[in-house]
C-alpha cells in the first residue's frame, strides 16, 4: 500500500533496492484484504533473498472515518497472522513513522525489530462506538512500554502517545530530524546478522520475560551448539 508521506525528504529518501524491501502502509486506510497482501507480498520477497535484504516499514497516517462495514473477525486473525509474520522474518525490520501514526500503521509499527518516529509523531489506538479498538497493537503497546499511565490513557481512552513519551516507554527506539539517514545508520547496524540466526536470536529475546530461567536453558543451549557447528563448519570462523 503506497501513500504519499508528510515529509518529502523522507519519501525521496526512501526506496525499494536489491539491498530492502519497502513496505508503506497508510493507517488512515480501514484493514483490507489488499493491506494484508500487500504485508504477505514484503515478507515474500524478503524470504526468497534468504535474510539478505532488510525490510523497511514506512508508515503513517490514523483512521479518520468510520470502521469499514464489512470488517470481520476472520480478515483481523489474517492481519494479526501476517504481522506476526512480518515480527518474526529471518531478516532485520525497521520502521520509521511519521505524524499520526494508529490503526494499521500502527500495528505495523509495533512489530519491527527497530522503530524510528519523527518529532511530529502522535501514536493512537483508534475510538469508535465509545471504544478502543481491541486488536493485538494493545498487546504490543504493553508489551513493549509496560503498563504505566501513558499505556494505560492510550489503551483505555484512545490519548495520543507523543514521540517523546513513546521513546521513555521504549515503543520508539529513536526520535529524529532526519529519518531517512536514521534507517540508512538503522540497516547498517543490522547487517552483521541476517537469515534464520538473526529470527532465532530475536525469539530468545523476546521469550526472555515470559519463560523460566530452567526453560530457557535448554532452548539456548541449542542455539549455542548450533553456533558452534556452524563455526566448525566454516572452518572455525564466527
Amino acid at each position: 500500500m503506497t501513500h504519499a508521506t508528510k515529509d518529502p525528504a523522507l519519501a525521496a529518501g526512501l526506496g525499494e533496492t536489491p539491498d530492502h524491501v519497502l513496505l508503506r502502509i497508510d493507517g488512515r486506510q480501514a484493514l483490507s484484504v489488499e493491506t494484508v497482501a500487500a504485508v504477505a507480498a514484503a515478507c515474500d520477497r524478503a524470504e526468497d533473498q534468504g535474510g539478505r535484504a532488510k525490510v523497511i516499514v514506512q508508515v503513517s497516517g490514523a483512521p479518520r472515518g468510520p470502521r469499514a462495514h464489512d470488517l470481520t473477525v476472520a480478515l483481523v486473525n489474517k492481519w494479526e497472522q501476517v504481522l506476526r509474520r512480518l515480527e518474526r522474518l529471518p531478516a532485520a525490520t525497521v520502521a520509521v513513522a511519521d505524524g499520526d501514526t494508529g490503526g494499521v500503521a500502527l500495528d505495523a509499527f509495533l512489530a519491527v525489530d527497530h522503530r524510528i518516529a519523527t518529532r511530529s509523531v502522535r501514536l493512537t489506538v483508534p475510538v469508535q462506538d465509545g471504544a478502543t479498538w481491541p486488536g493485538m497493537a494493545l498487546y504490543r503497546l504493553a508489551k513493549h512500554g509496560a503498563t504505566g499511565a501513558v499505556i494505560r490513557r492510550a489503551v483505555l481512552f484512545g490519548t495520543p502517545v507523543e514521540a517523546a513519551d513513546g521513546l521513555a516507554l521504549n515503543l520508539v527506539d529513536e526520535v529524529v530530524d532526519d529519518p531517512a539517514k536514521a534507517v540508512a545508520v538503522a540497516l547498517e547496524r543490522s547487517g552483521a546478522i541476517a537469515g534464520t540466526e538473526l529470527a532465532i536470536r530475536r525469539q530468545l529475546l523476546l521469550d526472555a520475560p515470559t519463560v523460566s530461567f530452567e526453560e530457557a536453558l535448554g532452548v539456548h543451549l541449542a542455539a549455542c551448539d548450533r553456533a558452534l557447528r556452524r563455526a566448525a563448519g566454516a572452518g572455525g570462523r564466527p
